[in-house]
């Protein structure tokens, strides 16, 4: 968070937060009352000031007021640079993946030090390269046979990404907010 948050927060502590005014899509745009935001200065502010709460819904502080995000697949949205790493469409480096997903549509989701985040589509082919099943790189038919899994069960899939191979289990869309513990359409919480 941005100290000039800080500092609005704590000299107006009770402003009420906003909910359905803003939504990340699955491109890593940020919409507000459904239209794009364009401006690079508002997009930095967003992305600096991006978080979770407790409950996994994820907010934009902005100065003392919080506005809650609607999410169209995930908190996230990882992407990679020409040399193969990855990044959050917030621009942070995720250097430390923990567990991979793949969803009923061959989309894949990685949790990590920034929290859950699903690979753009341009960035799928990076994700092929470095998919294997049993030491060999993944074909179609593995692929196939990956996608048939039921939900929450493991695949025979690596994702190898540096020295790191995740698992890759297979999670329906409508089953990653409770498993991964975030909120697509965050909520007025009852005090």
């Amino acid at each position: 968070m941005e100290p000039w948050v800080a500092r609005a927060l704590a000299r107006w502590p009770n402003v009420p937060a906003l909910y359905g005014w803003l939504r990340l899509d699955r491109r890593g745009r940020w919409l507000i009352r459904g239209e794009v935001i364009s401006r690079p200065q508002i997009i930095d502010t967003i992305n600096a000031n991006y978080a979770a709460d407790a409950q996994g819904r994820w907010y934009f502080q902005n100065g003392p007021q919080r506005g809650y995000i609607a999410l169209d697949y995930a908190p996230l949205i990882l992407r990679t640079d020409g040399a193969g790493r990855l990044y959050t469409h917030t621009g942070l480096a995720v250097t430390a993946p923990a567990a991979a997903f793949m969803d009923e549509h061959g989309a894949l989701l990685l949790t990590c030090e920034h929290g859950p985040g699903v690979l753009e589509d341009a960035s799928l082919a990076w994700a092929l390269e470095r998919l294997h099943s049993a030491g060999k790189p993944t074909d179609e038919t593995r692929l196939a046979a990956a996608l048939a899994q039921p939900s929450g069960m493991r695949t025979a899939m690596q994702l190898r990404i540096g020295a790191t191979a995740l698992p890759v289990t297979r999670m329906d869309v409508a089953a990653m907010p409770a498993h991964l513990g975030f909120v697509r359409e965050p909520q007025e919480s009852p005090d």
